[in-house]
């Protein structure tokens, strides 16, 4: 962001010099000149400020899923209550706005007998169940990672940037980040409906 400062500052002096050269000359060179230069440096300007902002919100969906993974990680057992509360605070790493995000996380294994990634449980921010238990898990998992004994937690985060100066031109534009991390306490975190319904 300090560079981004920095090159805005840098973007107001040049058009500070290149208007009182302007001022100054007598003949039309430096009125062509500056119409030249200027159609650039305010495509250059503005493309700074555009790049800056979604390299941070990039960050930030990166920075949700990670911390997101993390905090389920060090749990035994999660609720769907639970869930949501994590999923409230990972909003506002996001944005403080108002903003539409969707929040997976969803417990995963090894299926020793087919080696594939399986899912133990998965929940949303929707409330819903998107991977169905013991169905083959789509995501970005490596079967390597596992063992028939153990469990992993992998948190998504869905996020449609849009920026407010050149949205018009290019749209959304569609962030979505993994993150992964072993269970902490136990060697699986349970997902529970109400206490002693819990994922076996």
């Amino acid at each position: 962001m300090a560079a981004a400062m920095m090159t805005i500052r840098a973007g107001f002096r040049a058009a500070r010099r290149a208007s009182k050269r302007l001022a100054r000359a007598r003949s039309g060179v430096a009125a062509v000149e500056f119409a030249f230069i200027a159609p650039i440096m305010i495509v250059l300007f503005f493309g700074v400020i555009e790049g800056s902002a979604a390299y941070s919100a990039n960050r930030k969906v990166m920075q949700s899923a990670n911390m997101l993974a993390d905090l389920v990680a060090q749990e035994t057992s999660v609720t769907q209550d639970n869930l949501d509360d994590l999923f409230v605070g990972m909003e506002d790493v996001i944005s403080s706005r108002d903003i539409e995000v969707d929040f997976t996380v969803t417990s995963v294994y090894l299926d020793a007998a087919t080696n594939e990634v399986k899912v133990h449980w998965s929940r949303n921010s929707k409330g819903e169940t998107p991977y169905p238990a013991d169905s083959v898990y789509a995501g970005p998992v490596d079967a390597a990672l596992l063992d028939d004994k153990s469990f992993l937690i992998v948190a998504e985060t869905d996020f449609d940037y849009a920026s407010p100066i050149s949205q018009k031109i290019i749209g959304d534009v569609a962030m979505r980040k993994f993150a992964s991390r072993w269970p902490r306490l136990t060697a699986k975190v349970q997902y529970c409906v109400s206490p002693g319904n819990c994922t076996s």
